[in-house]
């Protein structure tokens, strides 16, 4: 439920640096004594919002509420604030056919909202640029053996892949590497960016990239991606593709406290566990891992992402990401049942509206939080039309 203390949006304690102004459409903030110099050519908050404006142009590429033949998305600002939330999908990738990018982004802190908007325009650039130097790189190295496909990650809860004799363990680790390298620039790059104040705030993301039958994805934080799927008696299931990296997950926690980070739930909300300072009960973050919120970068907080790999098959129809505001409140199951019997021109919008009856229902007293949402269809020549047995296991789930 929670995200960053410290970055409640009513009471914005930056420990450094006072702030003079904010403008929240072009997510540029002016310091007043500030000491950080502004070295990089061309960096300005004009060039910025010419940059991005020739990225809102760009065909195929969709990051407001809407659909296509692949996707719908939607998000919602909820009752916290400005919406920090985004989201985007972006139709043949960077000019590549049968390529789609898709990620949702849940910013959090005083400037949570520019650090989401970042990382969702500027990642996705940076992860091809990484696909393409690498595979560059490999193509020398390996020569045929570059041509095949990444293998299928079985055990995904181990991190571990069983290849195939044709090497395709190689070109796995190759594009994990490229996730990883694309991560770690834009988590340097928002660390120097002369513009946005990413001390105490941060963004998640879950971010993904399908090729053909080949689904990559990358996750930082408490975002989620979910695949809805046939098993072997035609029903149809919820299978989770990520794993929410909270502060209290076994492999966090240990990460976080060898580094001096101290972790705890606060009283009046003990369900949510926090990482905070080895000295001071702030920020209280409630995740392991996320882009920004350099104050926790030497206290176990990285921006690494958990990489995995999925190779569809006929049975997988459709995959949703999501910020946590969904997943707060409704199941996997209940999830995938939703997108099933909804059409898709609007199941993302749905998703959304079935998550804040949810709240209001579960938290009464809580504040709805923002929620985004992007449902990707694996086979857009399919129906919309709801099937007989889609609309069963939706009724059994309501029951």
């Amino acid at each position: 439920m929670g995200s960053c203390l410290s970055g409640d949006r009513h009471k914005r304690t930056i420990p450094y640096s006072e702030i003079a102004s904010t403008s929240r459409d072009d997510g540029v903030i002016t310091r007043r004594n500030s000491k950080r110099k502004i070295t990089r050519k061309g960096s300005s908050p004009s060039n910025d919002s010419s940059r991005e404006m020739s990225l809102h142009r760009i065909p195929g590429r969709m990051f407001l509420n809407g659909t296509t033949d692949h996707a719908s998305l939607f998000t919602r600002q909820g009752k916290k604030g400005i919406n920090q939330d985004a989201m985007i999908v972006w139709e043949n990738f960077v000019t590549k056919e049968d390529t789609i990018f898709c990620g949702v982004f849940d910013g959090h802190g005083p400037f949570g909202h520019m650090v989401a908007k970042k990382v969702r325009d500027s990642l996705p650039l940076k992860l091809n640029a990484q696909l393409e130097l690498d595979a560059t790189r490999k193509e020398g190295q390996n020569d045929a053996r570059c041509q095949v496909s990444p293998p299928t990650l079985v055990n995904k809860g181990s991190g571990t892949s069983h290849c195939d004799p044709d090497h395709r363990g190689n070109i796995y680790v190759m594009l994990k590497e490229s996730f990883l390298k694309a991560f770690k620039v834009m988590d340097k790059e928002l660390k120097l960016h002369p513009y946005i104040d990413c001390y105490t705030s941060g963004t998640t993301s879950v971010a993904l990239v399908k090729q053909g039958r080949d689904l990559i994805i990358g996750n930082v934080g408490d975002s989620r991606a979910v695949l809805g799927t046939r098993d072997k008696s035609n029903s149809l299931v919820a299978v989770q593709l990520t794993v929410d990296l909270k502060p209290n997950h076994p492999r966090e926690a240990e990460r976080i406290r060898l580094c001096k980070g101290r972790i705890f739930a606060l009283q009046n909300e003990p369900e949510i566990f926090r990482v905070w300072l080895p000295n001071n009960d702030s920020p209280g973050l409630a995740m392991a891992r996320a882009f920004g919120d350099f104050c926790l970068k030497d206290f176990g907080v990285i921006a690494v992402p958990d990489v995995s790999y999925r190779h569809l098959t006929e049975k997988d129809e459709f995959v949703v990401l999501a910020t946590d505001g969904v997943w707060d409140v409704l199941s996997n199951e209940e999830v995938v049942a939703v997108v099933a019997s909804s059409p898709r021109s609007s199941a993302a919008r749905v998703l959304v509206d079935s998550a804040t009856r949810a709240w209001r229902l579960k938290y009464p007293t809580a504040k709805v939080d923002d929620c985004a949402v992007v449902c990707l269809y694996l086979d857009s020549n399919e129906s919309s039309a709801t099937t007989a047995k889609e609309q069963e296991f939706a009724n059994d789930m309501e029951t």
